[in-house]
């Protein structure tokens, strides 16, 4: 049985830092883009970040450029997210998700997803 374990949420004040990873296990996902999206109360889901399959050409929604790194170890098939600076609209459950393909991730097209880690930057 596959499953996507997140977790490193909690809350932090604005400003400040945290570390989401996320372990896979039931497959290996080595030969797969991976993901984090994330969806803020009554709002819908949304892109983070991905990072192809090597671990190389990570990309970013424009809101997190500057803040966020994505990265990966295939070797423990893990996805971590750091997120630096911090803001308040930063908060929501933030999801990992293994792409379709080697390349890319989009929300239209997510292999495995989550069940999310909260996270909730206060002002």
């Amino acid at each position: 049985q596959v499953q996507l374990v997140e977790s490193g949420g909690g809350l932090v004040q604005a400003g400040g830092s945290l570390r989401l990873s996320c372990a896979a296990s039931g497959r290996t996902f080595s030969n797969y883009a991976m993901g984090w999206f994330r969806q803020a109360p009554g709002k819908e889901r949304e892109f983070v970040a991905a990072i192809n399959w090597r671990g190389g050409n990570p990309y970013y929604a424009d809101f997190v450029k500057g803040r966020f790194t994505i990265s990966r170890d295939n070797a423990k098939n893990a996805v971590y997210l750091q997120m630096n600076s911090l803001r308040p609209e930063d908060t929501a459950d933030y999801y990992c998700a293994v792409g379709e393909n080697s390349w890319s991730v989009t929300l239209r097209e997510v292999g495995y997803w989550g069940k999310g880690t909260l996270v909730t930057v206060s002002s």
